[in-house]
């Protein structure tokens, strides 16, 4: 092994003095230079996986010609859950290297919550076998709170098993801030358990003595920042600032300006929750580039963001840059402004269909998770002491949501939907098996003045969500999404309109990701142009009502939850 490697460093030493002939050169494009903001020529010389040669002339066995173009660094996604791309690992990888994202830093949160080691087992897995480079990070809160039913619980015992993992990183995003700031003991095993270790955050509105606490534990990032007051707070603080724009939670227009040549190297860029409909009409991290740039944020800063300053804030010091010694992590580009991939090369290998023939195919897991019994339109009667209830108001494009307070129609004891003030019933049902617990609740801007929406995706534990006018099409949607062994359904008057099965978990389907892309096509279609919903991502949107992690207002299988008090709501 030891001679091999000095051979291999032999082979690059010749390489770069021009001695002979390298692997592979870039000729004739202009090189972007995230260190120094310059655009030069000069060719690039790679040695198998590693760039050798940058600013000089080199010959090459095989010849790229960049005429025209502008080669920059492989983007990296700094926070992604793969599962809420509704694909498999596998799909993840050919959806999304050929637009330039060479590393992908995930955290298997859903199937961790859903099934446990068995689903963190399948990541690391599929992990080996991914062309892009796919890093996971540890699911730190599994389940993400008490206040729901979870499929699976991972203490710090099952997470160490993992810590040595050759493709793990750290300890993934801490979503449990009141349990920090309570100093439960289960919280505090696992900072202990990985102290000294890369540990990801998730502070959203957390601020100034909690933020000191929250950062004290060793926690060096946060992808929730939502507003450029709370990012720079963070910044000032020492927390690298993952900028967002995921299919619901858009963040790149309020971050746009923090993105400066002073701020940059403390930026990265994420995509969190992305579907393969955004992922083809928009882009992935490439969308975030355009959109940062679009937004006034200087070209070179951006491109730091999401190549240099990324791998640094991660600890992947072999990337990032176009450099001699750095992983032949290289994109080719139109525009810096209008980053239109032309061509990619990941680990020195040119991108295209042969790179993903031939990979070692991973057992699926998850099958059959839903347990949840089928159920009548009583099940759903949400009975309450008068007309008045708190109401979850939806704030398009964001994951907050508010706390509001409405009158709603009150007959025989129960509550009932009232789309005249565009409030629907929303019911999450515990999936697992193991109770048959029904939140019940209401919820204000889907816009639906009929019909009824179901999910198996609802995060973070991934119970059936449903939202509706009328209990019989919510029954209706629930049951099919129970036939479907997960999924989303949207009906209306009784008719099934259109839905996507997700059978892996209950998050992934097995399907290609150009078939889940035009079945949310279809899905996007009717939700919106038949049933009337105005929201961009009505599906995704219904799937974190049950989040309580994120403020203020949400609802879970065991009821309404004040995420500010972390506590459940009276009916």
């Amino acid at each position: 092994m030891k001679d091999a490697r000095k051979a291999a460093l032999g082979r690059r030493i010749d390489q770069a003095l021009g001695r002979d002939r390298a692997d592979r050169v870039i000729k004739n494009a202009r090189l972007l230079n995230v260190i120094t903001g310059e655009l030069a020529d000069g060719d690039i010389a790679i040695c198998g996986d590693r760039i050798v040669g940058t600013y000089e002339s080199y010959d090459g066995v095989d010849e790229i010609d960049g005429r025209g173009l502008i080669a920059v660094p492989g983007f990296i996604d700094t926070h992604v859950h793969v599962e809420s791309t509704l694909v498999s690992p596998a799909e993840f990888d050919r959806c999304v290297l050929p637009r330039g994202t060479t590393t992908a830093i995930c955290d298997p949160h859903e199937i961790a919550n859903v099934l446990g080691e068995v689903g963190l087992g399948y990541f690391l897995d599929a992990s080996l076998h991914t062309a892009l480079d796919l890093r996971v990070q540890l699911s730190s809160c599994v389940p993400a709170t008490h206040l729901e039913t979870s499929g699976a619980r991972l203490g710090a015992a099952e997470l160490v098993r993992h810590r040595d993992h050759p493709k793990v990183i750290g300890l993934a995003e801490f979503m449990n801030f009141p349990g920090i700031f309570a100093k439960d003991d289960a919280v505090l095993d696992k900072l202990v358990a990985f102290e000294g270790a890369h540990i990801d955050g998730h502070a959203p509105l957390v601020r100034g003595y909690e933020l000191n606490a929250y950062a004290a534990c060793g926690i060096r990032n946060c992808h929730e920042s939502t507003s450029l007051e709370e990012a720079r707070e963070k910044l000032r603080k020492g927390i690298q600032v993952l900028i967002r724009d995921g299919s619901v939670s858009k963040d790149v227009h309020a971050l746009a300006p923090l993105i400066d040549a002073m701020n940059s190297p403390f930026c990265a860029l994420c995509t969190d929750d992305r579907n393969p409909l955004d992922i083809a009409t928009e882009g992935h991290i490439d969308h975030l580039i355009r959109a940062a740039i679009g937004r006034g944020a200087p070209a070179t800063s951006v491109y730091r963001a999401a190549t240099w300053s990324a791998a640094r804030g991660f600890g992947l010091r072999d990337r990032g840059l176009i450099a001699p010694g750095y992983r032949a992590d290289i994109v080719l580009i139109d525009d810096l402004a209008a980053c239109g991939v032309r061509k990619v090369l990941c680990g020195g290998e040119i991108v295209g269909p042969a790179t993903f023939e031939g990979r070692t195919r991973i057992t699926p897991v998850g099958r059959g998770s839903i347990k949840l019994a089928k159920i009548t339109a009583d099940d759903l009667a949400a009975p309450g002491a008068g007309p008045s209830t708190p109401v979850i108001g939806v704030l398009p494009g964001q994951i907050i949501t508010e706390r509001l307070q409405a009158e709603l129609p009150y007959r025989d004891g129960e509550r009932h939907a009232d789309p005249a003030q565009d409030i629907l019933k929303v019911c999450v049902l515990a999936r697992y098996g193991t109770n048959r617990n029904i939140g019940r609740g209401f919820v204000r801007g889907f816009g639906l003045r009929r019909g009824a929406l179901a999910s198996s995706v609802g995060h973070d534990s991934h119970n059936v969500c449903v939202v509706g006018s009328n209990d019989d099409d919510m029954a209706l949607a629930v049951n099919r999404l129970v036939d479907l062994q997960g999924g989303f359904v949207a009906v209306m008057d009784g008719q099934i309109l259109a839905e996507l099965a997700l059978p892996l978990a209950g998050l992934m389907s097995e399907e290609p990701f150009e078939v889940v892309e035009q079945r949310l096509r279809v899905l996007r279609s009717a939700v919106r142009e038949t049933m009337g919903c105005p929201l961009d991502e009505p599906l995704l949107q219904l799937a974190f009502l049950p989040l309580p992690v994120i403020p203020h207002l949400k609802i879970t299988d065991m009821g309404l939850v004040d995420v500010d008090r972390f506590e459940l709501v009276a009916a």
